[in-house]
């Protein structure tokens, strides 16, 4: 599993933007900026729904106040489910991004089975990143929703 102090490994996130499909590099996206990225192990579940969110949703003005230049959401769905999941919750502030085969999720080691649900996911996590490298990582226990959520990010901030 990724931990702080290394840099994010290579892979390429999808976003379905106004102008079409969007195949971002990681590296590059990332770059020269600091992001607050969370996970979830997927669009339109009941927790990510109801709480992971929205939380980041509400507190984007504060993340910007505080130096982050980019606020990014990342499940295992396809970019047209990121894409609607932020429009249906209004999170124009937040970049969707989508992790449709779950490369990302495994090359960072975050990736969980969820058999029946829904099969390979991410685990539910929250990351800050400097310029690639990983300064904050949370990591959910099991079905716990705690250290990833907006409000505990922004208290190590």
């Amino acid at each position: 599993m990724i931990a702080t102090g290394q840099s994010l490994p290579k892979a390429t996130l999808s976003q379905l933007t106004k102008d079409g499909m969007v195949n971002h590099d990681v590296t590059e996206l990332f770059a020269g900026k600091k992001v607050v990225l969370f996970a979830v192990p997927g669009a339109f579940t009941p927790t990510c729904s109801e709480a992971h969110l929205p939380g980041f949703v509400v507190l984007a003005d504060e993340f910007k106040a505080k130096g982050v230049d980019l606020i990014a959401c990342v499940s295992v769905n396809d970019a047209f489910v990121m894409k609607a999941w932020g429009e249906a919750q209004n999170a124009s502030e937040l970049m969707m991004l989508a992790d449709g085969d779950a490369s990302f999720a495994k090359a960072l080691g975050l990736e969980m089975d969820t058999a029946g649900f829904g099969g390979v996911r991410s685990q539910r996590y929250a990351m800050v990143i400097d310029n690639g490298v990983v300064t904050l990582l949370n990591v959910e226990e099991g079905k716990s929703f705690e250290v990833s959520t907006a409000e505990a990010v922004m208290a190590a901030l």
